[in-house]
């Protein structure tokens, strides 16, 4: 599969479900401080940005890197989103995680139009690189945990309708919305 790396700044075309690319294992970044990947990371932020995403992991734009976006905040798909600057989590791991599990509605910039009620740890604790080659490690709570567990996935070969238990627990974005809606109101 051949991948174009040299897009200038901007948003990037997400692939969506059926694409192979969100079936492969994400391959491990070596050249962090690389100006090619640091614009990567660039136009990954403005993608996830232009899109209302919380996050979006490279193969979601065909690029098979280990690398994803965290940019929660409060937009019309995640109303209660906590806000956070974007980060880059670059070649991460997942090292512990809480024995508890939570559901919790997901929907992905691949698999526009459903979303799925989706279990997930509580609290994970993760080692990362960041954008500028540093090792970090952090314990992630919550929607955070949420979004890493999901662009994790991602990396994987997955999408949040592998993780649903039911079918039950799936419903449309129109759906979904309307739902919020009246529990607004």
């Amino acid at each position: 599969m051949k991948i174009n790396r040299e897009k200038i700044m901007g948003e990037l075309e997400v692939a969506q479900l059926g694409n192979n690319i969100l079936r492969c294992q994400a391959q491990p970044v070596n050249n962090i401080l690389h100006k090619k990947l640091q614009q990567i990371i660039d136009n990954l932020i403005v993608t996830v940005i232009a899109t209302n995403g919380v996050g979006i992991a490279a193969p979601q734009v065909s690029i098979n890197d280990r690398l994803f976006i965290i940019a929660s905040r409060p937009n019309l798909r995640y109303p209660k989103a906590p806000k956070m600057d974007p980060k880059a989590i670059i070649n991460p791991r997942l090292i512990s995680h809480s024995e508890d599990r939570v559901k919790g509605w997901e929907g992905c910039l691949s698999v526009p139009g459903i979303r799925g009620l989706v279990p997930r740890y509580r609290v994970i604790n993760v080692e990362y690189t960041n954008r500028e080659g540093k090792l970090e490690r952090q314990e992630l709570t919550d929607f955070v945990a949420r979004i890493f567990q999901h662009e994790y996935d991602h990396l994987e070969g997955l999408v949040f309708l592998d993780r649903v238990e039911s079918t039950t627990d799936l419903m449309t974005e129109d759906e979904y919305q309307k739902q919020i809606i009246q529990l607004r109101n």
